[in-house]
């Protein structure tokens, strides 16, 4: 997109303004600042031949940067870290509804709130079987830590694939069948698998957007089911054995701690892969609705 601004204070956040001047053509081209992208760029005053000297406006066609609206100068929220621009991208991708932040349109069912949704015990079986796989991926990728920043975030309490367990042995000791991963979960933990091996930025932002979802919206989710298809049974999958916004907290320390070592291109590519984690996640919380 290009569009014509006043060159100003304020600091560029674009790659190659191209300006040109819109003021009268006897413009010396002593008005064009030698350095474009300059934090103290101010607007230009020109000197015309018997004339005093007077502002000039300028037309600047800039391409903007990738995911433009991060919050904060260059991207980052002032103390908050990259995490910040991680939460800032994956709240655009709620609907409205979903959240005050939100600007996303409900195309699907799963996309509606919560409150809205018609859940079924069988469908949320097969949920808890697909999502226990997801998990099952993302901690066996820790734990192996093909890439050193992996160790970071081993044993953060925020781990879900052994309580999954314990939910769905229950299941299967009250009678019901549990079935296998079907192709959203597969689908969604081979995704993983690869993009752990060759681009640690991207894979960690379907780490984030995972285990902070199921502290946020899964607890919406978990009442719902909880007071429509459990008879008010509370899973194991909800609970944590500490104080979840620490956990979250700290999770939060680590995840800005490993990223200061990322290029911006580095970043870009994490906020660039939130999309596709929603959309892998948003197929597997489908089934809850089969």
């Amino acid at each position: 997109m290009a569009y014509p601004a006043l060159v100003t204070q304020s600091r560029f956040l674009f790659q190659k303004p191209n300006l040109s001047i819109l003021s009268s053509p006897h413009v010396s081209s002593s008005v064009i600042p030698k350095d474009y992208s300059s934090p103290r760029s101010k607007t230009q005053f020109l000197k015309l031949p018997g004339m005093f000297a007077r502002k000039v406006v300028v037309s600047v066609t800039t391409t903007e940067e990738p995911w433009k609206r991060y919050p904060g100068p260059g991207g980052e929220s002032k103390g908050k870290g990259f995490v910040e621009e991680m939460r800032f991208v994956a709240m655009k991708l709620h609907t409205r509804e979903q959240a005050a932040e939100g600007e996303m349109e409900a195309k699907a069912p799963e996309e509606e709130p919560v409150d809205k949704w018609e859940p079924t015990l069988d469908g949320y079986l097969k949920f808890l079987v697909n999502v226990k796989l997801v998990y099952d991926t993302l901690e066996e990728i820790i734990e192996e830590a093909s890439f050193p920043s992996y160790a970071e975030f081993r044993n953060s309490g925020l781990e879900r694939s052994e309580k999954l367990a314990r939910d769905l042995e229950w299941f299967r000791e009250k009678g019901y069948a549990i079935g296998e991963p079907s192709a959203p979960g597969v689908t969604y933990a081979h995704y993983l698998k690869q993009l752990s091996n060759k681009d640690p930025q991207a894979f960690i932002c379907h780490f984030y957007n995972v285990y902070f979802a199921n502290s946020a919206g899964g607890r919406i989710i978990s009442k719902k089911v909880t007071r429509e298809i459990l008879d008010n049974k509370e899973l194991e999958f909800y609970k944590y054995d500490a104080d979840l916004s620490q956990l979250l907290q700290t999770m939060r320390d680590k995840l800005n701690k490993v990223a200061e070592n990322w290029s911006r291109d580095d970043k870009n590519r994490c906020l660039e892969e939130t999309q596709k984690s929603f959309q892998f996640y948003r197929d597997i919380l489908r089934l809850i609705l089969s």
